[in-house]
Parts: C-alpha cells; sequence; structure tokens
C-alpha cells in the first residue's frame, strides 16, 4: 500500500515539476515503467565554481517515500566536499528523519515528508554554491577546499568540462 502512494505522490511531484519547470534543473523517469528512478540534471550555478556545468544523477526513491528521503548519485564527476568519491550526495536534508546519532545535526535539519523533488534539487544546487567542509563525503575535498583552493578549483573545473563534453 505505502509504495501505491508513494507512486502516486511521485507521478504527481513529476507533473508539477514538467508544468513548472525549475531553473537549474530538469527531472525525468529513467525508465518510463518506473517512478521510483529518476534522472536529474544539474546546472552549475551562475557564479560558482561549478558555473556551466551540466551534472547529471540518478534519484532512487524508496517504497515508503516520502517517509524516508531518496538517495541522489552524480554519474558524471563532481569534484565536492559533500558528494562521496562513488557520486552520492551527502546532505542533511537526505540523511534519515530523527536525531542525529553522531550529534552533528539537528532533527530539524534532516529528512521530513514535506520535502519534494524541487526542495531537493534546490538544497543540492545550494550545497554546490556553499559546500559545508564540516562532516565531508569526501575528506581530501573538504582538505583541499579548506587548504589549496587553487587545487580545488582546477579538478572542479575539470569535472565542468567533462560534463559539457558527455551533452
Amino acid at each position: 500500500m505505502a509504495s501505491n502512494q508513494a507512486s502516486l505522490l511521485l507521478q504527481k511531484q513529476l507533473r508539477d515539476l514538467c508544468r513548472n519547470p525549475v531553473d537549474g534543473f530538469s527531472a525525468g523517469l529513467v525508465d518510463e515503467t518506473n517512478v521510483f528512478e529518476w534522472s536529474v540534471s544539474i546546472i552549475g550555478p551562475p557564479d560558482t565554481l561549478y558555473e556551466g556545468g551540466f551534472f547529471s544523477a540518478i534519484m532512487s526513491f524508496p517504497p515508503n517515500y516520502p517517509v524516508s528521503p531518496p538517495t541522489v548519485r552524480f554519474t558524471s564527476e563532481v569534484w565536492h566536499p559533500n558528494v562521496y568519491p562513488d557520486g552520492k550526495v551527502c546532505i542533511s536534508i537526505l540523511h534519515p528523519p530523527g536525531d542525529d546519532p553522531n550529534g552533528y545535526e539537528l532533527a530539524s535539519e534532516r529528512w521530513s515528508p514535506v520535502h519534494t523533488v524541487e526542495s531537493i534539487v534546490l538544497s543540492i544546487i545550494s550545497m554546490l554554491s556553499s559546500p559545508n567542509d564540516e562532516s565531508p563525503a569526501n575528506v581530501e575535498a573538504a582538505k583541499e577546499w579548506r587548504e589549496n583552493r587553487n587545487e580545488f578549483r582546477k579538478k572542479v573545473a575539470r569535472c565542468v568540462r567533462q560534463s559539457q563534453e558527455m551533452l
């Protein structure tokens, strides 16, 4: 029953995004028969190191969405403190609801069923604009962000170039 409700909600969110596109990203289904796997394209935000990039990601929704958050994994290379080397995005709103067992985040910063695909992607765009190097997913990228900004910039510029070549 839960997955049927999740399916209906995801279909509605996809319809809403198609009717009212949001600047900076587009979304669609990976496969028309599976509403739980979305293909998302994020345009690197203006005035950031990621400007001009076209980054692809897969958003995978659990059967009990929106009770539990989806996972988001970049399929394009993204050098960023909050993106694991395998492309998985690590931001607070994608963490399970409730108190953080590690004590880094407030429950109010974590997943809540009020979030939509739009609010998730807008949070990812915001993450690209301002990395959080306090609890990094990619320790090397965070260290470089803090200690060697020029080298960090070079790696991001390479990711942006690669993303443009994939078009």
